[in-house]
């Protein structure tokens, strides 16, 4: 009677098992499925991928406007911050002002934008041999002695 109720567990598991395989695999399909939109942010200009309901909810929030992440906090901490009580709508507004004058009043050329500086600093980093970080004083000039090994570091099995 014991041997047959393990059998049974067995058995039941082994359906369990095989239930949440597929159920495992058709949550991948579902994934796999979900669709993605390119959006720009109509304050800072960021892009983004979203899904269309992601988008949807946002645009609603902030009249018809796309926002990114960045710039929906922004627009939070303006309504916290100002010292007279304004709406989600005055807030939009004031961060997008402030976004169009902060491009407007900044030209960065290629070589002083952020990005292309970041990938400067990435590809000299790549590209600059590594010096080694163990050994700090073969900066400093000092010399080091050597371990010289006279017997291999296996000890010798015989029989």
């Amino acid at each position: 009677m014991l041997g047959e109720t393990r059998g049974n567990r067995k058995h039941q598991s082994d359906k369990l098992k095989g239930g949440s395989e597929t159920q495992s695999s058709s949550s991948l399909k579902i994934v796999s499925q979900v669709e993605v939109e390119c959006v720009k942010c109509d304050s800072c200009g960021f892009t983004e991928e979203c899904t269309p309901a992601y988008i949807s909810r946002v645009r609603q929030r902030y009249q018809g406007r796309w926002l990114c992440g960045l710039c929906v906090e922004a627009v939070k901490h303006e309504v916290v911050r100002s010292e007279s009580v304004i709406t989600t709508e005055e807030a939009l507004d004031r961060h997008i002002t402030f976004c169009r004058e902060f491009r407007s009043s900044t030209v960065l050329n290629e070589t002083e934008h952020p990005i292309f500086a970041m990938g400067r600093l990435l590809r000299r980093s790549l590209d600059s041999p590594k010096p080694l970080r163990s050994n700090s004083t073969g900066a400093l000039g000092v010399k080091t002695l050597q371990l010289i090994r006279s017997e291999s570091c296996f000890s010798s099995i015989s029989g």
